[in-house]
């Protein structure tokens, strides 16, 4: 069938198409990141991946940029204390009630340690899973002292722990918490030095948005003077509709220093992903939305923090 002509006479119609740019683009990251191996940090990151709107891709945010991270040649340990445990399904982890779980951690004091997995698919990729037990965790830690900080005393004994036994030091830290601002997210806050803020590129994206960076500022003032907003990455961006582009457009105007240049695509595959207990970097490591996933990763790793 011969190709159709462009008002300008050209055969290439549909050069300038989103499918046709999404491919372009594709083609370019996956030449870009072929056996690339991304720069260890100079002291382990602790980022906390976090936002109280729910639906927004947080947990998917969490596993696929740690296994990215993995994949370009770093040490990861991904923290669940969300009580879904969403994030220790994707990494293809055993979380039922009876397997020790950050609910031992953080209210039974037992060390990360022991409740430690690796993640089933990727090497240098490990879990502290989360259980059912974790629901109720926030009513046990109102009643403990410096309840605020117990996430964050775990992963520093966690950490010098590792260094004694002359294990290999972890590049980074990511905590995958619950979309609400209680107990369990305010130690994953006090836990971290960064917070990455996963934003939906939809109607009411910067809906709540202030909420959560009001409290970020609370927490900052009274219980973590370190801690800054370092990213903000654009989730479920479908770059064929013009009221995507208007939010992207509008986070960059508000966060020009924070926000990510990759955004990732709304993608079936990322979805399916979590049900085979993988992250999309495994399950279909081609797909747009594992590309934009090792992209975003890579520049996590380049950019300057705050």
């Amino acid at each position: 069938m011969a190709a159709e002509r462009d008002d300008s006479g050209s055969t290439d119609s549909y050069a300038d198409t989103p499918l046709m740019r999404e491919l372009t683009r594709d083609h370019a990251r996956r030449r870009k990141l072929e056996g690339l191996t991304f720069e260890a940090p100079e002291q382990t990151r602790i980022i906390t991946v976090a936002n109280q709107k729910g639906g927004v891709g947080k947990t998917s945010t969490t596993v696929n940029l740690g296994a990215a991270l993995a994949m370009g040649g770093l040490r990861v340990l991904v923290v669940d204390v969300d009580p879904q445990g969403n994030a220790s399904t994707a990494l293809g982890l055993e979380h039922h009630a009876e397997v020790p779980s950050m609910y031992e951690v953080l209210v039974e004091s037992q060390p990360m340690s022991e409740v430690i997995q690796p993640a089933s698919e990727l090497e240098n990729l490990l879990c502290a899973p989360a259980t059912i037990n974790l629901s109720g965790a926030e009513i046990e830690l109102v009643s403990m002292v410096a309840r605020e900080g117990r996430l964050r005393g775990a992963i520093r004994d966690l950490l010098t722990e590792r260094d004694q036994k002359g294990l290999e030091r972890l590049d980074y830290v990511l905590i995958d918490c619950p979309p609400s601002l209680g107990l369990l997210t305010v130690n994953a806050l006090v836990a971290a030095r960064e917070v990455l803020i996963p934003i939906q590129a939809e109607y009411y994206a910067l809906e709540g948005l202030t909420l959560l960076l009001n409290n970020i500022d609370l927490i900052r003032q009274h219980l973590n003077p370190d801690l800054v907003v370092s990213s903000i990455l654009l989730t479920m961006y479908d770059a064929r509709t013009r009221l995507a582009a208007q939010v992207a457009q509008d986070v960059r105007d508000h966060f020009p220093q924070q926000t990510l240049d990759v955004t990732i695509p709304r993608s079936v595959r990322i979805s399916e992903a979590p049900s085979y207990g993988q992250t999309v970097l495994t399950y279909d490591p081609g797909s747009s939305g594992a590309l934009a996933y090792r992209a975003a990763a890579h520049e996590l790793t380049v950019r300057q923090v705050p």
